[in-house]
């Protein structure tokens, strides 16, 4: 049995993750969080919070509806660019994404017997009320970003903000992906922590630089090994149609190095397309400069489900006791807190004595 192999083990039998619906066989790529799984869910969220906003007085929060006005991906460019490339193997009839078979075989069986590529849409579409129609259409947001531009003058004009500024959100996204994989790394519903940092044109590549090296250290922070850790830079190829430059903070996982969390400078592309599809002006007036301008953004994505897989990745220990291996998990940021168990105890010892069931003064609390 791999690392993986055991770790998926594990963390069903300790209370971290389970297979969702698994009574009936489960659902490919979905995953239900256990008792002790929730908990370091959500102290990573918190962590997450805490640092990006509450430490912060340039970076404000918001959470956005994951239904949208389909124009919102029409504006975004998701519609037209957010696919992936399918193929299909006429030996074994598995798919896969076209990148996963690049030089010309099938990644499960070996075959050369691969289909040419075709684009595949990645936005699960749903229908908005009684009738399946064509004006009925609405799609589970791919990502929480989208939420933040268009509310931009929204956030501005309460929260006092001057550029340069950030909107922070945490929230559901979903993506048809054609081939998830490996635990909670890719999957179909997934939480992300996205934050976008609105600045002045011609300070991006400043801006972009600081965030490179403060989410870096949040990683640090957060207890992972350095030497685990690498930016990757996007090349030309690799580029979004969004992106004018982007960097990816990669971890080596059991299955070799992977993103853990994007950095994109992504221009005026969103402000910009969104104003020029609503109507609605999403400029930023500059009082030092006295000059109007569409803001440019820094954005940083990070997801939650695959940082706490990287976390568990990088707690991961063998260990040899009495001629018996076992696996331990050395986290740093944990589920519960000794504090938090004292607390609990100490709750039901009074409830107890007030219920009856223990004589008052007997048990001392913790």
């Amino acid at each position: 049995m791999d690392m993986m192999d055991t770790l998926v083990s594990l963390c069903k039998r300790r209370g971290f993750i389970f297979q969702s619906s698994e009574i009936y066989g489960g659902l490919n790529s979905c995953w239900d969080y256990g008792p002790l799984g929730v908990e370091l869910k959500n102290n990573i969220k918190r962590f997450w919070w805490r640092s990006m906003t509450q430490l912060r007085d340039d970076v404000v929060g918001i959470d956005a509806s994951i239904l949208m006005h389909p124009s919102v991906w029409a504006a975004s460019g998701h519609l037209e660019a957010f696919t992936d490339p399918l193929v299909d193997c006429k030996s074994c009839k598995q798919r896969f994404r076209g990148d996963e078979a690049a030089d010309g075989k099938c990644p499960r069986c070996g075959s050369l017997r691969i289909t040419e590529a075709r684009q595949f849409n990645l936005m699960f579409k749903t229908y908005m009320g009684p009738v399946e129609e064509e004006g009925a259409i609405v799609y589970l947001r791919p990502e929480t970003a989208q939420g933040i531009y268009v509310n931009f003058q929204n956030v501005l004009a309460p929260s006092r903000q001057k550029l340069p500024f950030g909107i922070a959100q945490i929230g559901k996204a979903f993506r048809n992906e054609i081939s998830p994989g490996n635990f909670i790394f890719r999957t179909r519903e997934f939480e992300q922590m996205e934050m976008q940092f609105f600045v002045k044109p011609g300070t991006d590549v400043e801006w972009l630089e600081k965030w490179k090296a403060e989410r870096l250290a949040w990683y640090a922070e957060l207890g992972l090994r350095p030497g685990k850790l690498r930016m990757h830079r996007h090349s030309q190829k690799e580029l979004a149609h969004y992106a004018r430059d982007a960097y990816d903070i990669e971890y080596e996982f059991p299955f070799g190095w992977k993103e853990l969390e994007g950095i994109h400078n992504r221009a005026d592309y969103d402000l910009s397309r969104h104003q020029s599809r609503s109507g609605k002006d999403l400029s930023y007036f500059d009082d030092a400069a006295g000059a109007r301008y569409i803001p440019y953004i820094i954005e940083t994505s990070a997801g939650v489900d695959r940082t706490l897989l990287t976390c568990l990745v990088d707690a991961y220990r063998e260990e040899e006791v009495r001629g018996e291996r076992r696996v331990v998990l050395r986290l740093h940021l944990a589920p519960v807190y000794i504090d938090q168990i004292a607390h609990r105890l100490e709750s039901k010892v009074a409830q107890a004595q007030r219920h009856g069931h223990l004589p008052n003064g007997k048990t001392k609390p913790i």
